[in-house]
């Protein structure tokens, strides 16, 4: 599968959240979507990524954003990490990588020199109309939220502007 480009339409997703509860992309039409992908529950680096954008998150709902994330833990894991941290947000589990392929994130990766198969950190931006409008492939975890609202604000300008 090619690499999802901005200004195209985000691949249509159905999954689980750590609720149990049936999520799709069709049911949030007309809103705009935070799409993180992450590859643990309860890792550093996935802990700090989702704890920045629960503490910012207020300021990603006042800016009309809805945050999701995926990832391919279970939703049994994904309960304990919503708990844990007190994640105002869905985590979708994705174990069969379904959408994880369809977003095109999943590839190989390298540690300490070895090479393998895994999530690659990334965020979409996905607007009301169901295109997506930014990417972001190394998100800075510690600041996600901030960049996430600085690109906001630009597409949002630009929008007025035409």
């Amino acid at each position: 599968m090619s690499p999802l480009i901005e200004g195209t339409k985000a691949p249509a997703f159905k999954g689980k959240d750590q609720n149990g509860k049936a999520i799709s992309l069709a049911d949030y039409k007309g809103k705009n979507i935070v799409l993180y992908f992450y590859p643990k529950d309860d890792t550093p680096t996935c802990t700090v990524q989702a704890c920045n954008l629960r503490d910012h998150y207020g300021l990603l709902r006042n800016k009309g954003l809805i945050v999701i994330g995926v990832s391919p833990d279970e939703e049994a894991k994904h309960k304990k990490f919503e708990q844990k941290h007190e994640l105002p947000f869905p985590l979708i589990a994705d174990p069969s990588l379904t959408i994880i392929q369809k977003y095109g994130v999943w590839g190989e990766k390298k540690l300490y020199g070895k090479k393998y198969m895994g999530l690659i950190r990334t965020t979409f931006l996905i607007d009301s109309k169901g295109v997506i409008r930014k990417i972001f492939d190394k998100p800075k975890s510690k600041e996600h939220a901030a960049e996430i609202l600085a690109a906001w604000a630009t597409l949002s300008n630009s929008k007025e502007r035409k």
